[in-house]
C-alpha cells in the first residue's frame, strides 16, 4: 500500500492512514488493482493507524475514523473475491524496559485500534512488522481480547538477515511466537525474499503453527529522488515456489510489491498443489539453553562496590574531562585527591552538551595513571541503543566498573546547539540494558555468554519542582536495577531530608551532592539557571564576601557545613572542584573527618 501511494505522489511526510479519509478514491483504486490479478486477502491501510504513531500527525482524534473507513474501503474493492485484514504495525514508541511507555499503555493503544477494526468487520487480524517479542506480546493480548477466540489473528515480526529478531536467535523468537494465542505466525519486510526463506525453513522445527512469509521485493535503491525496489516479479514468484516447498500456507509480499509481482505469485503458486511434507533443513540444536547469570555481587564489582556494601562513608570528587587530547592536568588533580583520602573521581559525560575528551578514556586513564578509581557519567544524548551496548561492553572491559547512569543534558545547552541528540533511551532504559549486561543478556534480552560486573549509578534531584514526578523515576530506577544514588547539588538540609524520608524504603546508598560556591554571582547562577534551590541566608553569606579569596572561602565553609550536616542521613558526598580548582573540593572534604 505504501509503495503504491507513494507510487501515485504522496509524499513520504504524509499520514498514508489519514488517506482513508481525505483520498478514500485512491487507497480504493490500489486495493482494486491487487484484487484484480489474484490477490485473496487484502490488507487495510491501517499500518499506523494506532492513537500513538496518528498523534504526530494530528490525527489521534480521527482514530476511529481512520480505521473504519480502512475497512469500508477494502471490503469495496474485495466484495466476494478476497478477505479482508485488519492491518495493525507497531506503535513507533519504545515500551518498557526500554522506553517510557508502560505494557499497560500499549496494550491500551493495540486494543483501541483493534476494537475500531474489528467493528467495522473485518475477516481477520494481521500483526506486521514488529521487531520487539514484549510488544507483539502486548498488541496480541489486546487483539485476542478485542476479538474473541474466534477471529483469526496472525502475528509476523521483521528479521536481520542472520535470521535475528533483535538479537534474538531463531529458536528463541519462534517458541516466544508459539506460545502467542494466534492461528498463524511469520514475518514481513526484512531484506528480500532469501535470507526470510532460510530463515522460515528453520522457524519450521519450531512450531506446528501454520507459516506466513510476505518479504520485501529486495532492499529500496534511490534512482534518480525515488525509491525502487529491484525484485522482479518473476524473481518473487521463483521464491513462492520455495515458500511452498518450506511448507508456508499464506504467501505475499511487503514492501516494494506490486500487483505485478502478486500476478507472477499468483500463478506461481496456482502451478502446484501445497506440499504437507517439509523439505529436509538441518538445523544445528543448541548445545545448552544458555540463560541469564546470577549477577556478581555489589561487594565484588569494584572497590567503591565494597565499601558501600560494608556501609562505609564515601567521598568523590568530580574532574571534567580535558577539552583536548591531554589529561595530564586532569590526572594530577586525581592524584592529590588520591592522597587527600578521596574515595573515587567522578567524571561527567560531555557535562552541559560540550564536546570534551571521552569520559571513558578520562576515567581510564585517571585510574591507570593516579592510582584511584573513577565513576564514569554515562548518558543517553549521544548514543542509540547498539553504541550504549558496545560502550558498556568496552567500559567493562576497560576496568571502569563504577556507572552513573543518566539521561543527559539536551544538545541547545551547549555550544553546538544543532546537533543531534539520540535518546533511544533515558536513564530508566539505560538501567535497564546495564542490569541485562549483569546478568549476560544483550539488549533484547539474549544470552551473552558473559557478563559484565558493572555498578549501577543513577542520579536524583530532591530539589526538583515537580517532587511527585521525581519520586516516580526514583522508583522506576530502582526497580530497574539501580545500586547506589547521586544526587544533584543540595544546599537545602530540610529538602534533603524529606528526600531521603521518601526514598527510605528501598534501602540503596545515597551519595548527597555538596558544590562549594566561589561567589555570590555563582550562587545566583545556581538558583536561577540550574534551578538547584540556595537558602537565603546563604546567599547573604556569599553577597557579603567583598572580596574573590574571601568569596571562595565562605563557600568551602558553607560546603563543609553542609557535609557536616548531611552526613548522619547519606553514605557519602559528591564534591564539585569549581574550575578545576581541586584545592576546594579536598578542603571540604576535610570536614568528614575520620571513617
Amino acid at each position: 500500500m505504501g509503495t503504491m501511494l507513494y507510487g501515485k505522489g504522496i509524499f513520504i511526510n504524509r499520514c498514508f492512514d489519514e488517506l482513508n479519509l481525505s483520498s478514500p478514491g485512491l487507497v480504493k483504486e490500489v486495493h482494486q488493482d491487487y484484487v484484480k490479478v489474484g490477490a485473496e486477502v487484502l490488507e487495510t491501510n491501517t499500518f499506523g493507524a494506532n492513537r500513538m504513531r496518528l498523534a504526530a500527525f494530528g490525527q489521534a482524534h480521527n482514530l476511529k475514523a481512520i480505521n473504519h473507513a480502512g475497512v469500508k474501503l477494502a471490503r469495496e474493492a474485495a466484495g466476494e473475491r478476497a478477505f479482508v485484514a485488519g492491518a495493525l504495525g507497531p506503535l513507533g514508541v519504545r515500551i518498557e524496559p526500554l522506553g517510557p511507555t508502560s505494557f499497560d499503555e500499549a496494550y491500551a493503544a493495540f486494543f483501541e485500534q483493534a476494537e475500531a477494526l474489528v467493528e467495522a468487520g473485518v475477516d481477520l487480524l494481521i500483526l506486521e512488522t514488529f521487531w520487539n517479542l514484549d510488544e507483539v506480546r502486548q498488541a496480541v493480548r489486546a487483539c485476542r481480547a478485542a476479538a474473541g477466540e474466534e477471529m483469526v489473528i496472525i502475528a509476523h515480526v521483521t528479521v536481520n538477515d542472520d535470521g535475528t529478531m533483535s538479537g534474538a536467535p531463531i529458536e528463541v523468537f519462534t517458541r516466544a511466537l508459539d506460545e502467542l494465542p494466534v492461528d498463524a505466525i511469520g514475518l514481513n519486510c526484512s531484506t528480500g525474499p532469501k535470507p526470510m526463506l532460510e530463515t522460515i525453513e528453520q522457524m519450521a522445527h519450531f512450531t506446528n503453527k501454520p507459516l506466513s512469509a510476505m518479504p520485501n521485493a529486495g532492499l529500496p535503491v534511490m534512482v534518480e529522488g525515488r525509491h525502487m525496489y529491484m525484485s522482479s516479479p518473476e524473481y518473487m514468484a521463483q521464491y513462492a515456489r520455495r515458500f511452498l516447498q518450506a511448507g508456508v500456507k499464506l504467501i505475499g509480499g511487503c514492501c516494494g510489491t506490486t500487483p505485478a509481482h502478486i500476478k507472477e505469485i499468483r500463478s506461481e503458486v496456482r502451478s502446484m498443489q501445497p506440499m504437507t511434507k517439509q523439505l529436509s533443513v538441518t538445523v544445528e540444536a543448541p548445545q545448552a539453553r544458555a540463560k541469564a547469570m546470577p549477577k556478581v555481587e555489589v561487594a565484588d564489582k569494584s572497590g567503591l562496590g565494597k565499601k558501600l556494601a560494608d556501609g562505609k562513608f564515601v567521598a568523590f570528587v568530580e574532574i571534567l574531562p580535558p577539552r583536548g587530547v591531554d589529561p595530564t592536568k586532569e590526572v594530577e588533580g586525581a592524584k592529590l585527591c588520591a592522597e587527600a583520602g578521596i574515595d573515587c573521581i567522578n567524571v561527567p559525560d560531555g557535562p552541559r552538551a560540550s564536546a570534551r575528551l571521552s569520559a571513558q578514556i578520562t576515567c581510564m586513564e585517571i585510574q591507570k595513571r593516579a592510582g584511584i578509581e573513577a565513576v564514569l557519567h554515562f548518558c543517553c544524548r549521544d548514543r542509540n541503543i547498539l553504541g550504549i551496548q558496545s560502550e558498556l561492553l568496552g567500559a567493562h572491559t576497560l576496568g571502569v566498573r563504577n556507572l552513573i547512569c543518566i539521561t543527559g543534558d539536551p544538545p541547545r545547552m551547549g555550544t553546538y546547539p544543532d546537533a543531534t541528540a539520540v535518546f533511544d533511551v533515558d536513564s530508566i532504559g539505560l538501567v535497564n540494558i546495564v542490569n541485562n549486561l549483569n546478568h549476560g543478556l544483550d539488549i533484547g534480552g539474549n544470552p551473552m555468554g558473559s557478563q559484565t560486573a558493572l555498578l549501577i549509578g543513577v542520579g536524583a534531584n530532591p530539589g526538583a519542582p515537580n517532587m511527585d514526578e521525581e519520586h516516580r523515576r526514583f522508583e522506576w530506577k530502582m526497580q530497574a536495577g539501580a545500586e547506589y544514588v547521586v544526587t544533584q547539588p543540595v544546599f537545602d538540609l530540610q529538602m534533603l531530608e524529606a528526600f531521603m524520608k521518601r526514598v527510605e524504603r528501598f534501602k540503596v546508598p545515597v551519595i548527597a551532592g555538596i558544590w562549594p560556591l566561589t561567589s555570590y554571582r555563582n550562587a545566583e547562577f545556581m538558583v536561577n539557571e540550574l534551578r538547584v534551590p540556595v537558602p537565603e541566608h546563604y546567599m547573604e553569606r556569599m553577597r557579603l564576601a567583598d572580596t574573590a579569596e574571601k568569596a571562595r572561602a565562605e563557600g568551602v565553609a558553607i560546603a563543609q557545613e553542609m557535609v557536616e550536616q548531611c552526613r548522619p542521613m547519606v553514605q557519602g558526598v559528591q564534591l564539585s572542584a569549581p574550575f578545576g580548582r581541586y584545592s576546594m573540593a579536598i578542603e571540604v572534604a576535610s570536614a568528614i573527618g575520620p571513617r
